[in-house]
This record gives C-alpha cells, sequence and structure tokens, in this order.
C-alpha cells in the first residue's frame, strides 16, 4: 500500500499543494465488492493555490485529472477535502 500512496502524492504534486494528506482507508471496506479487485479507498485532503477561484466539482475534477489512471488501476473511492489556502484560516 505505501507504492500507492507515493504515487497519489507524486500525481498530487503538479496541483502544488501548500499541505497534503493521504490516507488508506481500504481496511475499512474489507469485502466491499469494490475492494475485491484490489483497489482501494482512500482520502485526500490537499490545500493548493491552485483551487483559488475554483468551484468544489471544479476542484474534484482537478484531484481526479491529476490522478489520472490511478482512478482505474489502483483507486476504487476517493474521498477530496480541497480547499483553497484563504479557506484555511
Amino acid at each position: 500500500m505505501t507504492d500507492r500512496l507515493e504515487a497519489i502524492r507524486a500525481c498530487l504534486q503538479q496541483l502544488a499543494p501548500l499541505e497534503l494528506q493521504i490516507r488508506d482507508d481500504s481496511h475499512l471496506h474489507a469485502g466491499h465488492a469494490g475492494a475485491r479487485d484490489g483497489r482501494g479507498h482512500f482520502s485526500v485532503r490537499i490545500v493548493s493555490r491552485a483551487f483559488e477561484g475554483m468551484t468544489p466539482l471544479a476542484r474534484h475534477r482537478a484531484v481526479y485529472a491529476a490522478l489520472g489512471t490511478l482512478m482505474q488501476t489502483d483507486i476504487h473511492a476517493l474521498s477530496i477535502d480541497a480547499k483553497a489556502p484563504e479557506e484555511e484560516q
């Protein structure tokens, strides 16, 4: 799983995060239909200037785009908390 976390981290670097937390929640979904194919469940908290002026939906789309094929090969479910820096005050 460490390899997956590092792959996710590497992909999200293109968003120039000021803060990035990634948590593997796969153990909470053991036996779940999506978990049977070997893909994982993850939570991401990311703060980036790239999100300034974006709607929440656009932020999620930016995260999905940054993750690219990992969404089909390694990630079954992703919880996203994406913020611009000014929202953290």
